[in-house]
């Protein structure tokens, strides 16, 4: 993996061995209809909408360079090939036999482990609704209910028949597209569901809880992400989220596994590296536009964070890109 963030102190987390259990037959026979109905309507790499609301598919036919992203609260099952993400200095790596959950917005580094062309890395996303969250806890009752703790936002588990049994029915609606309307909610439901039952997954159970610490974390959460480019007041944070600026600082990074400072200038650097990439502007005003004051101090922390100088990584990145589309071609 090239240019991790401080690539000696990444930890690796997983709750599964890769390749650590026998799939039975029918394990196997439901991944393999899995990979079969997103291989047919993903006929070219990249991430594909779906008419299904919250589905997404994804498929890469090569080995990726680290992509740098803002995951969204989700579920990611991978039906073919493997991918590694990392969350602050932890390492998360997952495959057929696992799934990730994210419950909060949190910036990531994303490596397609595991794909050519002859088996490409294939793999569905599907994007949590919290109210749907919220209604199925409720429906469930006392089963589900969820302490006040806190815990990471990101979490791999290993996979099982009824979980990737309701998935496939929610990507089966691909298919079919006039059941869509009809079945979609009820196969969402189901899946959030599979999911909530896992115990090691507690914390979409902890923030849909009103007034838990994990809620008010994920309402600061939502509001880094919003407004990245604002000076952060952490006091100002404390007060919103109803803490002291200690228990601000201790829950935060519970759940992301950074502070308040490292997490909004995550989301700073990898919206600049957006700006430069897609328009026209160069670093000093990139640097303007997700509140740096000072142009230096900003391409300092932007080759910290990914291997080289802004005007330097855009070139290679555009080069890159330019040779990938060239051999597709």
């Amino acid at each position: 993996m090239s240019n991790p963030p401080e690539k000696d102190k990444v930890r690796l987390i997983t709750s599964v061995k890769r390749r650590g259990r026998l799939m039975d037959a029918w394990f196997e026979k439901q991944r393999k209809e899995l990979l079969h109905i997103i291989e047919k309507f993903t006929l070219e790499d990249g991430t594909h909408d779906t008419k299904v609301p919250g589905l997404r598919l994804i498929r890469a036919s090569r080995t990726s360079e680290p992509v740098y992203s803002v995951y969204e609260p989700s579920l990611c099952v991978v039906a073919q090939g493997s991918k590694v993400v990392i969350l602050g200095q932890e390492m998360y790596q997952y495959d057929s036999n696992s799934f990730l959950t994210a419950s909060v917005h949190l910036p990531i580094t994303g490596q397609v482990m595991e794909a050519s062309s002859e088996t490409p890395y294939v793999s569905a996303q599907i994007i949590f609704d919290m109210k749907q969250i919220v209604d199925v806890i409720q429906a469930a009752g006392d089963s589900m209910r969820a302490g006040n703790e806190t815990c990471r936002g990101l979490k791999v588990s290993q996979i099982d028949h009824a979980l990737l049994d309701a998935v496939l029915r929610l990507v089966k609606l691909i298919e079919a597209p006039q059941d869509i309307p009809v079945l979609a909610p009820y196969a969402m439901r189901e899946v959030i569901y599979r999911v909530l039952q896992k115990e090691n997954n507690a914390s979409l159970k902890q923030i849909a809880v009103i007034g838990s610490h994990a809620q008010r974390i994920a309402g600061v959460v939502e509001k880094l992400n919003r407004d990245f480019a604002q000076p952060l007041r952490v006091d100002d944070l404390a007060a919103e989220a109803r803490m002291s600026a200690s228990s601000l600082y201790d829950y935060f990074k519970e759940v992301t596994g950074m502070s308040p400072i490292q997490f909004q200038k995550q989301i700073r650097l990898q919206e600049a590296r957006r700006l430069l990439l897609t328009g026209s502007i160069d670093a000093a005003e990139a640097a303007f536009q997700v509140g740096y004051e000072s142009p230096s101090h900003f391409s300092r922390e932007y080759a910290r964070m990914f291997g080289q100088p802004p005007i330097r990584d855009v070139r290679r990145l555009r080069s890159t890109l330019m040779d990938e589309t060239a051999s597709d071609g």
